[in-house]
């Protein structure tokens, strides 16, 4: 489901420093991969990579069986995208938007029916305790509703792929162990998963393979 090799990163194509540089891995359908390194390592960028929002600079990059290269026609992208379920670390929601609004925004770009929208929308708000809050707009939430808005609309059209950046910041434990938990579930029906993190107690509760970056290089891979 995913593959690089050799992929490096540049901000600027032709002059810049890269951001990232020389990684090759692949993780298959159903993977789970823990991204860890230190602060300024690259997890953020690498993240923005395999979300599409960034485009290889040199390198070859396949995410979900599709070539993501710097020239593929902008309409490519776009659907590739909205096959990958993100949730970034200051959650990007709509803020004059309701929760419930915030959650259908993928659900909508699939032109589901609005019925079955509802359907799903309630759903999952309800998994993730928000079935309260339906209604309230984003800008009203505490950080840790946002966290858990965030959550619920990178997963409620079942992605192929889900990206995660440092995603239990603002949980509390309970929470934080319900959201491993899914992301575990998600992994085992065959969604790929890569969650970007410094939580150790996390990595203890749910032992899984890790990318672990150093200065935009990946320097180990493995247990």
């Amino acid at each position: 489901m995913i593959r690089l090799q050799n992929v490096s990163w540049r901000r600027e194509r032709k002059n810049g420093t890269p951001v990232l540089s020389g990684l090759s891995f692949s993780v298959p359908q159903g993977g789970f991969r823990w991204l860890l390194g230190p602060s300024g390592a690259g997890k953020t960028s690498l993240l923005s990579l395999l979300h599409v929002e960034s485009l290889p600079t040199d390198g070859s990059m396949d995410i979900l069986n599709k070539s993501v290269t710097a020239d593929a026609p902008r309409a490519t992208l776009m659907r590739l995208r909205q096959r990958i379920g993100m949730v970034h670390q200051n959650y990007r929601l709509m803020p004059d938007l309701s929760v419930a609004d915030n959650v259908a925004l993928p659900l909508r770009l699939q032109h589901r029916p609005e019925d079955e929208i509802t359907d799903e929308v309630h759903a999952i708000l309800k998994w993730v305790g928000l079935g309260e809050r339906v209604n309230v707009r984003a800008s009203r939430l505490s950080g840790g509703e946002q966290q858990r808005t965030a959550i619920a609309r990178a997963i409620v059209h079942r992605p192929g792929l889900v990206l995660a950046d440092e995603p239990t910041n603002a949980l509390e434990e309970t929470q934080a162990h319900k959201l491993l938990d899914l992301f575990g579930e998600l992994s085992s029906m065959g969604t790929t998963v890569i969650v970007a993190t410094h939580n150790e107690a996390l990595i203890r509760r749910l032992p899984q393979p890790s990318l672990y970056l150093e200065r935009g290089r990946l320097v180990r891979e493995g247990d």
